[in-house]
């Protein structure tokens, strides 16, 4: 069969896991929107609030590596469509907690905790899906997608969520997430198999294209987890660190920017949901052009060029964009300068999930989780401290705070090299460059 005649089944399902990227950020950034009516109501400041956002990631962060091992005992397919359910249904615990009760914020705190937990299974499982059936010369360019339903659900959160407010309070925003995550759930079991043998649409000439780009890693037959190479990788570790520094930086945007223009730059509720999509949108063109060239890069100069090269680029660029956007003075302008640094920052997305698996093979949902427990780790601190240091010392150090950090992010990306596998198979070649370009 011709390659071009092939089916995409692949390609069909990646763009389904991009719909769940924007659900589930959707479903965690519309706090985000409603957190200024539900200040007024439950008579807290921001700090207070900040411990509500700090919540959802810790119970994020917590169950990462646990997501992992689920994604890769059970498969996305089954986890992903309960992990939506669990979500919709935390998502409404949300709305019914009384602001007149006695122990209303640690309410808050213990709901969004638990909807951390059920988020906790995306980005795994996702990985756990690329690394058996996505070619490691289009890994780039599928994270890529996937992750632009990050900008894709942050961006739409604004607008849609101000609307449903206006229309009917801040409650039914919760109610309409929860609808939403439920029919994405009852398509992605439907139409999802956890392996590309396992599924009646996949012809031979596609299942075959997908194989020989399988790391032999990936193929072989599922054995323990080596918890003590994980632990002991250099890779590992600067993953970690790396993207500790992306989750500061990028939970300053979902957590406090709609906040930072409703307050600090005094725009209302609907200025406010305008100028609040730019940053997601340039995320979404980030991630979608960062995946591209992730893989252009990775082909032409090797994956150590294509992967750590292209993020260290990347989070320079970010921290310029910080200093420079949060000490602008024009409102419009500092939000578009400040928008190219959530972008910037988002050409590094599909550098770290493809790294992740590159280096893991079949353990890739555990090592992607234990690299994500970073990012979550990082945006539950930002959530808590940006507002403090926002209202010690202005958001000119908050947003510089960002830009330290990601010069922390940078020198991790530096160390990492996805060419050097956790267990190498026997049978890979010597440069792992030459092998892609072989694939």
């Amino acid at each position: 069969m011709v390659a071009g005649k092939r089916s995409r089944v692949r390609v069909q399902l990646v763009f389904l896991l991009f719909m769940i990227s924007a659900v589930a950020f959707l479903d965690r950034t519309n706090i985000s929107v409603a957190g200024v009516q539900m200040r007024q109501e439950y008579g807290i400041d921001q700090t207070r609030l900040g411990w509500v956002f700090s919540a959802f990631l810790l119970g994020y962060a917590a169950f990462q590596v646990p997501a992992g091992w689920l994604a890769a005992r059970y498969g996305p397919r089954k986890l992903l469509t309960w992990a939506l359910v669990w979500w919709g249904l935390f998502s409404v615990a949300t709305a019914l907690v009384p602001p007149d009760g006695q122990n209303a914020i640690l309410m808050l705190v213990i709901v969004r905790f638990a909807l951390g937990i059920g988020e906790a299974a995306v980005y795994p499982s996702s990985s756990q899906f690329i690394s058996r059936w996505v070619p490691v010369q289009e890994r780039g360019k599928a994270n890529g997608l996937i992750f632009a339903g990050v900008g894709a659900g942050s961006g739409l959160t604004p607008p849609l969520i101000t609307a449903v407010i206006l229309f009917a309070g801040w409650r039914a925003s919760f109610y309409v997430c929860a609808a939403i995550g439920l029919i994405v759930a009852a398509i992605w079991y439907a139409m999802a198999r956890d392996r590309p043998e396992e599924h009646d649409r996949v012809d031979a000439a596609e299942l075959a294209h997908i194989k020989a780009g399988l790391p032999a890693a990936s193929l072989g037959a599922q054995v323990a987890i080596p918890w003590k190479a994980i632990l002991s990788s250099r890779n590992v570790w600067g993953l970690f660190l790396s993207y500790f520094a992306f989750g500061y930086v990028i939970w300053i945007f979902f957590s406090w920017f709609f906040i930072y223009l409703a307050e600090a730059r005094g725009l209302d509720l609907k200025s406010s949901a305008i100028f609040g999509m730019a940053p997601f949108l340039a995320m979404t063109a980030g991630c979608l052009l960062g995946g591209v060239l992730n893989d252009a890069i990775s082909k032409r100069r090797g994956l150590y060029a294509g992967r750590s090269g292209l993020a260290m680029v990347a989070f320079v660029l970010t921290g310029i964009f910080l200093l420079i956007g949060s000490r602008v003075d024009n409102a419009p302008l500092a939000v578009l300068v400040l928008a190219m640094g959530g972008g910037a920052i988002y050409l590094s997305q599909s550098s770290f999930w493809s790294a992740a698996a590159d280096i893991a093979g079949q353990h890739t949902g555990v090592v992607s989780g234990l690299m994500n427990v970073g990012c979550q780790l990082g945006g539950a601190i930002t959530s808590s401290l940006t507002p403090w240091i926002a209202a010690q010392y202005g958001w000119v150090a908050a947003f510089g705070t960002g830009a330290a950090i990601v010069l922390v992010g940078t020198i991790a990306w530096a160390v990492v090299d996805p060419r050097r596998p956790i267990e190498p198979a026997a049978s890979d070649s010597a440069d792992p460059d030459i092998a892609l370009a072989t694939v």
